[in-house]
C-alpha cells in the first residue's frame, strides 16, 4: 500500500486536479472557486464564482478553461475576468461534469441527468465536444452512466470516462473527426467506483474510489495493482504531477454524516484536503 501526506488543507470539496506549468491547479467546487498549489503547498485563489466549477483544462497558449456545472458553459479564465468560450444550454442535460482538454484545445465534457443516489439507469447523459474555436457538437451518447473523470490517451486517440453509478470505467476511441466510438469495458466490478481518473505509462488508470477512502492503480481488465488508503475521507479525484508525474495528487474531503451530492446537496458543509503520495509508474496523457 502506498502512503499518502497531506499537503494542502482548509478546502471545501477540491476536485479535478490538473498538473499545469509546475503548479497544481484544482476547482474547489462547493467552495465556489478555481485555485492552484505549489509545490511547497501554498495555495492562490485564481477566480472566485457564483457557480460550482468542475472540470478544468488549457487553451493552447495556456489560457484556463473551466465547467460551470450550473450554467453549463465553459469559461476561459483571464487576468480581465470571466469570458464564456462556449454555451452548451441546448444540450439536454441537468448540468455539466468534468472535463478534459486535448493539446489542439478541442475539449470533452460530461452532459449529465440527475438522478437518485442508487440510480443506474441510462438517461442519455452525453458527452459533448468543444473545439478550440468554441464550437459545440455531441461527441458520444448511450450506455453513459453518469460520466464523471476523463482522461485522453498520450496519442490522443482514445478516451477514457469513469462511470462510478455503473461500477466502471469505459474506453472509446476518438474518431478523425473528435467523436467518440468502439466503446468498450476497461474495468468494471464493485471497487471500481470511480470519480476522478488519470492514466499512467503502463497504460493503467489511477482512479478515486470515492466513498471507499481508497484510490486505486487498476489495469485494463479490472485487476487492482496498488491502492492509497485516504482513511475516512472521500476519495475523489487524482492526477500524476511535479517535475517528473511520478507524485499523485489526491483531492479528498471528509464530508457530512448522510452526504448529499448534485447540486443542491449539502457537500458544501464538507472539509477538502489535498494529498499526495510518490508512485513508480510517472504519469501519461491528458490530465
Amino acid at each position: 500500500m502506498v502512503l499518502s501526506q497531506v499537503m494542502v488543507t482548509g478546502l471545501v470539496f477540491p476536485e479535478s486536479p490538473r498538473w499545469h506549468d509546475g503548479r497544481l491547479w484544482f476547482s474547489d467546487m462547493h467552495g465556489q472557486r478555481i485555485m492552484t498549489a505549489a509545490l511547497d503547498g501554498s495555495t492562490q485563489i485564481v477566480a472566485e464564482l457564483d457557480d460550482r466549477p468542475s472540470g478544468l483544462g488549457f487553451l493552447p497558449g495556456g489560457i484556463p478553461l473551466a465547467v460551470l456545472m450550473a450554467h453549463k458553459q465553459l469559461v476561459k479564465i483571464l487576468d480581465s475576468g470571466l469570458e464564456i468560450h462556449a454555451d452548451l444550454t441546448h444540450i439536454p442535460c441537468s448540468y455539466l461534469n468534468d472535463m478534459v482538454v486535448d493539446r489542439h484545445g478541442t475539449a470533452y465534457v460530461d452532459c449529465v441527468f440527475h438522478r437518485g443516489p442508487d440510480d443506474a439507469t441510462d438517461m442519455g447523459d452525453c458527452i459533448a465536444i468543444v473545439r478550440a474555436e468554441g464550437t459545440v457538437a455531441i461527441a458520444g451518447v448511450g450506455d453513459l452512466i453518469g460520466p464523471n473523470g476523463l482522461a485522453l490517451s498520450p496519442d490522443g486517440g482514445s478516451l477514457v470516462v469513469a462511470e462510478p453509478r455503473a461500477r466502471r470505467v469505459s474506453k472509446f476511441a476518438i474518431t478523425s473527426n473528435g467523436r467518440l466510438d468502439d466503446r468498450r469495458t476497461f474495468a468494471q466490478g464493485e471497487a471500481i467506483q470511480a470519480d476522478g481518473l488519470c492514466l499512467d505509462a503502463e497504460g493503467a488508470v489511477w482512479i478515486g474510489a470515492i466513498r471507499s477512502g481508497r484510490f486505486l492503480r487498476v489495469a485494463e481488465g479490472g485487476q487492482v495493482l496498488e491502492t492509497v488508503n485516504v482513511g475516512d475521507k472521500w476519495a475523489i479525484a487524482c492526477v500524476l504531477g511535479g517535475p517528473d508525474r511520478r507524485t499523485l495528487y489526491m483531492t479528498t474531503a471528509r464530508v457530512p454524516g448522510d452526504p448529499v451530492g448534485g447540486l443542491t446537496g449539502n457537500l458544501n458543509q464538507s472539509l477538502g484536503f489535498i494529498e499526495i503520495a510518490t508512485v513508480g509508474v510517472p504519469g501519461a496523457g491528458t490530465p
